[in-house]
C-alpha cells in the first residue's frame, strides 16, 4: 500500500512539475489548421509546449502582424505572401507537411467531359466554365487561403492572356465562401447542382471517404500545374528560436508524420514515411509563386474588380428603436468603412467592388422600401455612406416581414441579373416581434423558386439578437451565422468572403 501511495504522489509530483516547466507559444493559424488539435496534447507532454492558436487568414494575418500585434509563431498554407511582404519579421520557416490544391470533379461528370484518366488543362476546364457545362465552388481568394493559393496558380497557369482565361474560368464558379471547411459543406448540401470543386487535395480526399457524397470526386491535377500549399511553420519572435525548433522536430518526427497523414490525408515532407495508397500517382507540376507581395496585391485587385462573377447583395437592416445610440454608431461605421473608408489591406478587399449591385432593405415594426445601388465608382460608394448617415433608429423588429420582402425582390433580380452570385445578409439586434414568426418564414422559403432557394442568408448576432433563431434562418437558407458582439465591423468584414 506504502508504495502504490510513493508511486502515485511521485507520478503526481512529475506531472506538477511537467506543468510549472511548460512554455507556450502564441501562434496565428489558418483555420484549416484546426484539424491538428488533436495533435496538440501529445506535443505538450513529448516537448513541453502548449500553443495557444488564434485563426486567421493569411492575408488578415500578415496584416496583423504588420500592425504590431505580437505572436511567436505563423504558420498558414503558404509563408510567401507574409515572407515576401514583411522580410524583416520573419525569422525561419520550416515546412511540415504538403496539400496540392486542385480540382475534385463529380466521377460523372469528368468522364461526360472527357477528363477521366487523361490529362486535363486548364485552359480546357476554363472553356468547359465560359459555356455553362461546368459548375464549381472554390472560397473566395481574399479571405480564404486554399482560394488564395489556387488564384496565385491559376494566374501562373495562363500567363499571357489570364486576364480573359480567368474570366472564363470564373463564369463557372457559382458557390464562393470564406472558409475550406464551409465551403466543403456547402458542397455537400447543394452537390445535386454542382460539378466539382477546388480546394486542397486533403478536403477533396476526406469528402470522398466521408460517405457525404453522393458519388465520389475525380481528383484532376491540371497539365500546367499547381501550388501545392507546405504549411511552413514560422518563426516569429527570434527569443523563442529554440522551443521553435522543438516544435518543428517533433512535427518532422516519423511517427508524428504518418499520424498527420492519417488524420488529416495531407502528404508528408518526409519522404521515408509510407503513405500506401493514400494519394494519387499522378504527377504534378509544380506552379511558382508569384514573385512579390505586390504582385499578389494586383492579382487580387484584378480578381475582384473584373474576373469573379459579380456579388449582388442584400442588406437587410434592423433599424429598431433598440439599435439608437452605439449600436447605430457601429451599424453606420460598418457601411462606411464598406463603402472604401477603410484603408488597410483587408479593409480594402473587402470593400464593395466595381460591378456590384446592393439593395439596402431597412426595417422596424414596418419593411421599408430597399434602395438600390450599383457601384461602378467613387459616387456610388458615396451613396452608399450618404444611406448610412441618414439612418434612425425607432419601432419594433419585424424580422420576418423583412427577410420575406428580401427574398421576394430577389425573384425579380435573378431574372434581371442572371450571371451575379446573390446573397442576403441579416443584421439584427433584438427579437422578433413581427406578425410573422420563423415558421411562416420556413414556409415562404419552402415554396419560393429552386433558384431563388439557393441564395443563402448570412445573419449576424448583435445585441439581443436570438442566436437560436438566427442559427435556425442560417440552417434553412444554406447561410452561416457571424457574431458581431465583439466587432459588428468585423462580422460585416468577414461576410463580404461569402458574396
Amino acid at each position: 500500500m506504502k508504495k502504490t501511495l510513493f508511486l502515485l504522489s511521485s507520478l503526481l509530483l512529475l506531472a506538477a512539475c511537467n506543468r510549472e516547466n511548460t512554455q507556450t507559444l502564441s501562434i496565428i493559424a489558418g483555420s484549416e489548421l484546426k484539424d491538428l488539435e488533436p495533435l496538440f496534447p501529445d506535443l505538450e507532454r513529448a516537448v513541453g509546449v502548449k500553443l495557444s492558436v488564434t485563426y486567421s487568414g493569411t492575408l488578415e494575418g500578415a496584416e496583423r502582424i504588420a500592425a504590431g500585434e505580437k505572436f511567436d509563431l505563423a504558420w498558414f498554407s503558404h509563408g510567401k505572401y507574409l515572407a515576401l511582404s514583411q522580410p524583416d519579421k520573419v525569422r525561419q520557416q520550416e515546412k511540415l507537411m504538403l496539400s496540392p490544391v486542385v480540382l475534385g470533379v463529380k466521377t460523372s461528370r469528368a468522364r461526360s467531359l472527357g477528363w477521366a484518366g487523361k490529362p486535363v488543362s486548364w485552359k480546357t476546364i476554363a472553356a468547359a466554365a465560359s459555356s455553362g457545362k461546368f459548375r464549381f465552388a472554390m472560397t473566395n481568394p481574399a479571405a480564404s487561403n486554399s482560394g488564395f493559393t489556387a488564384l496565385m496558380g491559376l494566374s501562373e497557369a495562363f500567363g499571357t492572356g489570364s486576364d480573359a482565361l480567368l474570366k472564363d474560368f470564373f463564369k463557372g464558379q457559382t458557390l464562393t465562401a470564406g472558409s475550406s471547411g464551409y465551403l466543403s459543406d456547402a458542397f455537400v448540401r447543394d452537390q445535386s447542382r454542382l460539378d466539382g470543386m477546388v480546394n486542397y487535395e486533403s478536403v477533396l480526399l476526406g469528402l470522398n471517404s466521408s460517405g457525404k457524397l453522393n458519388e465520389k470526386l475525380t481528383l484532376i491535377y491540371p497539365e500546367e500545374g499547381v501550388v501545392t500549399a507546405d504549411y511552413p511553420l514560422t518563426l516569429l519572435e527570434p527569443d523563442k528560436k529554440e522551443i521553435y525548433l522543438k516544435v518543428v522536430d517533433y512535427f518532422k518526427k516519423k511517427d508524428v508524420q504518418e499520424r498527420i497523414v492519417q488524420t488529416t490525408l495531407r502528404r508528408p515532407v518526409d519522404p521515408t514515411v509510407n503513405t500506401g495508397t493514400t494519394f494519387p500517382t499522378t504527377l504534378i507540376n509544380e506552379l511558382p509563386f508569384p514573385r512579390s507581395s505586390a504582385q499578389m496585391n494586383t492579382i487580387l485587385g484584378r480578381y475582384l474588380s473584373s474576373q469573379r462573377r459579380p456579388a449582388y447583395a442584400v442588406f437587410v437592416l434592423d433599424v429598431s428603436g433598440s439599435m439608437g445610440g452605439d449600436r447605430m454608431s457601429a451599424l453606420k461605421d460598418s457601411l462606411t468603412r464598406l463603402a472604401g473608408a477603410d484603408s488597410s489591406l483587408t479593409g480594402q478587399l473587402s470593400s464593395f467592388q466595381t460591378r456590384e449591385k446592393l439593395a439596402l432593405l431597412t426595417f422596424s415594426s414596418v419593411v421599408n422600401r430597399p434602395e438600390f445601388i450599383s457601384i461602378n465608382g467613387k459616387q456610388d460608394r458615396e451613396q452608399v455612406k450618404s444611406f448610412a448617415r441618414g439612418l434612425n433608429a425607432d419601432g419594433g423588429t419585424n424580422i420576418y416581414g423583412a427577410l420575406e420582402a428580401a427574398y421576394g425582390l430577389l425573384e425579380t433580380e435573378r431574372n434581371k441579373y442572371p450571371g451575379y452570385n446573390f446573397s442576403v445578409v441579416l443584421m439584427t439586434d433584438g427579437e422578433n416581434n413581427g406578425e410573422l414568426k420563423l415558421r411562416d418564414f420556413q414556409s415562404f422559403y419552402g415554396n419560393l423558386p429552386s433558384s431563388v432557394r439557393g441564395v443563402r442568408t448570412f445573419p449576424i448576432v448583435f445585441g439581443e439578437g436570438n442566436k437560436g433563431e438566427m442559427g435556425e434562418i442560417a440552417n434553412i437558407t444554406g447561410g452561416r451565422v457571424f457574431d458581431g458582439q465583439k466587432s459588428l465591423q468585423g462580422a460585416f468584414k468577414e461576410i463580404r468572403g461569402y458574396q
